[in-house]
């Protein structure tokens, strides 16, 4: 069992090194521009609604509130991608035996898990350092909105993984049912001030749940009370199952 673990474990380590030198190590600045995209992204919309408007719908602060919209939005749309493309990623090296369909799924969650609480880290605590927020940090709430993310990121990544090697039309939709998450999501405004029916809708999108837990995490007077952790938690865990089963099915096929 040893022996098995730390052959696992070599493993995953050298995919993690392959992926930080082909993602990261062939552009400029590599993990810099990682960090500057949501940053430069947060700035931007900071100073655009700063001009639009007197104070965000939350807090004092344009920055702090957009952060916490879109860093949690940021943190899901790329581990998502990542763990969906894991398996084309790592096709080739598939073929050797000692290499599985988990080890490329764990190589890309790590790695890339690692790079975004990192950025979470930077970005809030530049923010936190440089503006003005009267913000109080609760970070179980925090934490929380995190593993969320994780969660769901993992359940919806495995399972287009398996989607996108059976069914290969089912990339480019997912691409086109994407597009609108950036808007729906809550990031620029409150799911508070949505009226109805359109409420109730954006109810079931499961990112408005995590940055509401997010904002709860940074303004305690943000009650969230729409927050469902069984909606949050339950849907991706079964995704993640049923997308293991089925890899672990296909396996000989994928490798």
């Amino acid at each position: 069992m040893v022996t098995v673990f730390k052959r696992s474990f070599a493993t995953v380590w050298a995919l993690i090194s392959r992926e930080m030198a082909t993602n990261y190590g062939k552009s400029p600045g590599g993990y810099i521009w990682a960090i500057l995209e949501p940053a430069a992204g947060i700035a931007l919309m900071t100073a655009l609604f700063s001009i639009a408007f007197r104070q965000p719908q939350l807090g004092i602060s344009f920055a702090l509130f957009y952060a916490t919209g879109m860093l949690p939005f940021t943190m899901y749309k790329d581990l998502s991608g990542k763990i969906a493309k894991s398996i084309s990623f790592s096709e080739k090296l598939m073929a050797y035996p000692a290499v599985t369909f988990m080890d490329a799924i764990l190589a890309r969650l790590i790695l890339n898990t690692i790079t975004q609480i990192t950025i979470f880290f930077i970005v809030f605590g530049f923010i936190m350092a440089t503006v003005e927020t009267r913000a109080h940090l609760d970070f179980q709430w925090i934490a929380l909105s995190i593993a969320a993310t994780l969660n769901l990121s993992v359940g919806i990544g495995i399972f287009n993984s398996v989607a996108f090697m059976k069914v290969p039309v089912w990339e480019n939709m997912w691409a086109i049912l994407n597009r609108p998450m950036f808007m729906i999501s809550c990031i620029f405004f409150l799911f508070d001030s949505v009226p109805e029916p359109f409420k109730s809708m954006l109810w079931f999108n499961p990112l408005v749940h995590i940055v509401g837990l997010m904002r709860k995490g940074f303004y305690p007077s943000y009650d969230a009370a729409y927050v469902s952790l069984t909606y949050l938690f339950a849907p991706p865990l079964i995704l993640s199952a049923f997308g293991l089963m089925m890899l672990r099915r296909y396996h000989n096929s994928v490798r």
